[in-house]
C-alpha cells in the first residue's frame, strides 16, 4: 500500500513564483494548496490538515510571521518553512522564536526546496517510529512521539523541532554531541544560521527543564552539547 501523499500549505503572494512552486511540488507527488495571502492561508489551515506549511514572510493582509504564530497556537507539531528575501539574522531568529523550523532565502532552486521538505518528511517518519519511546529526565517524563514534557507541576507541549533536539540529546545522554552532527541530523545541513537557531532551541529547552537543578545541557564551546541528569 502506498503511503498517503504529503499535504502542503503554500502561502505565497507572488503569482509567478507561487505557480512555479505549486506546479513543481505537484509533479513530485505532493498535494499543495496555494494561498495568495496570509488570511486565506489561515482559513485553509483552520479547516484542513497539513503535513508541512511553506510561508512567504512578506504578504498582504497577514505577513508570514503573524501567520506562523497563529498556526502555532493551533498546532505545535506541523513543520513551518519560511520563504524570504530577507537575510538578516534577526529576521531568521524572530521566525524561529515564533516556532518556525527552517528558512530558505530567495532566490532558491526547486531542488533546494525539495531537499528541505524531504528533511521534514524524514523527521516525521522517525517520529512515528519513536511513538513508543519514553525518557525519564530527572523529574521530567518526556514522550517524544506525543511531544510532551511533564513533571508534577505541569505538562508542556513541545514543538516538533524542540522534541527532535531533546530526543537526540537523550539518546546520547552524558556524551558531548557535536553541533555539526545535530545540525545535519535535524536540519539536514550545517551552516551559520542553522547553528544560531540551534542555540535558540537549546536555550528554550534549558528553560523548560529549569525546575530540576540536576539537569544540565552543557555547552562545550566550539564543539557541541552534553545532556546531564
Amino acid at each position: 500500500m502506498n503511503p498517503d501523499p504529503i499535504k502542503i500549505l503554500l502561502a505565497e503572494d507572488d503569482v509567478n513564483l507561487g505557480f512555479v512552486i505549486h506546479d513543481n511540488l505537484k509533479q513530485h507527488g505532493f498535494l499543495v494548496d496555494l494561498c495568495k495571502d496570509g488570511e486565506v492561508a489561515l482559513k485553509n489551515f483552520t479547516h484542513k490538515d497539513y503535513d508541512i506549511c511553506i510561508l512567504d514572510i512578506m504578504m498582504p493582509k497577514m505577513d508570514g510571521f503573524t501567520l506562523a504564530s497563529k498556526i502555532r497556537a493551533k498546532n505545535t507539531q506541523v513543520p513551518i518553512l519560511f520563504l524570504t528575501a530577507k537575510t538578516l539574522k534577526e529576521d531568521r531568529l524572530q521566525g524561529f522564536m515564533l516556532g518556525g523550523d527552517d528558512y530558505i532565502t530567495k532566490p532558491f532552486s526547486i531542488e533546494e526546496l525539495l531537499l528541505r521538505i524531504n528533511v521534514f518528511v524524514k523527521r516525521s517518519n522517525a517520529a512515528v517510529k519513536q511513538l513508543k519511546t519514553f525518557f525519564q529526565i530527572g523529574k521530567y517524563s518526556f514522550d517524544p512521539g506525543n511531544l510532551l514534557l511533564t513533571n508534577k507541576k505541569e505538562e508542556k507541549k513541545l514543538t516538533q523541532m524542540e522534541a527532535d533536539i531533546l530526543s537526540y540529546l537523550c539518546h546520547r545522554k552524558s556524551e558531548v554531541v557535536k553541533r555539526s552532527e545535530i545540525l545535519k541530523a535535524i536540519w539536514g545541513e550545517d551552516d551559520y544560521f542553522n547553528g544560531r537557531s540551534l542555540d535558540v532551541f537549546i536555550s528554550r529547552l534549558r528553560k523548560y527543564l529549569k525546575d530540576d537543578e540536576n539537569i544540565k545541557i552543557l555547552n562545550h564551546h566550539g564543539v557541541g552539547f552534553k545532556l546531564m541528569f
